[in-house]
């Protein structure tokens, strides 16, 4: 099978101090198994970064915007400006068109739903590993956003699985 791992928006902003997403930790983590475990069976890793505006976080070149893990030879980082990692971006020239996806990242119910279901509308496989995205509270808990959004993805035919069930 031809897997890409696909990281988005694995920013320092989101999780690291001063306001990492609630169980930034766990989320960290699960995302270094899963790195690992693609790294060494040489699947290929797409970072994905988002580009926010000037009085955001994420805005380019703050310290929020960088990427969270270092980037190897090899690797591609693409940036993006909207919740849709294709939208205006390189992703799909970067991804082998047959490719499955495994995608990991933040936030559940943006950036990673909406890249999931165009990855989708776009003939990819997609796998959401379970753990590996995240988001904040808002109206309700993040645990339930990023949960109710697996249950909306896998009922669009996205596979969820545990990061050590991958590669």
């Amino acid at each position: 099978m031809n897997q890409v791992l696909l990281l988005i928006d694995v920013q320092r902003n989101m999780l690291e101090p001063p306001a990492p997403v609630p169980g930034a930790r766990a989320v960290s983590e699960a995302i270094d198994v899963l790195l690992k475990r693609a790294r060494a069976a040489g699947a290929p890793v797409v970072f994905v970064r988002n580009n926010g505006p000037e009085d955001e976080p994420d805005a380019p070149g703050t310290p929020g915007w960088e990427l969270a893990r270092e980037v190897l030879p090899g690797e591609q980082v693409v940036d993006k400006h909207l919740p849709d990692a294709f939208a205006d971006t390189d992703l799909a020239w970067v991804l082998p068109p047959v490719a499955s996806l495994v995608v990991a990242g933040m936030q559940s119910e943006w950036c990673v739903r909406e890249t999931s279901l165009a990855a989708m509308a776009r003939g990819h496989a997609v796998t959401l590993v379970q753990g590996a995205h995240a988001t904040y509270d808002g109206d309700e808990p993040a645990e339930v956003v990023s949960r109710r959004v697996e249950e909306e993805l896998a009922a669009v035919g996205v596979t969820l699985a545990a990061p050590d069930e991958l590669f």
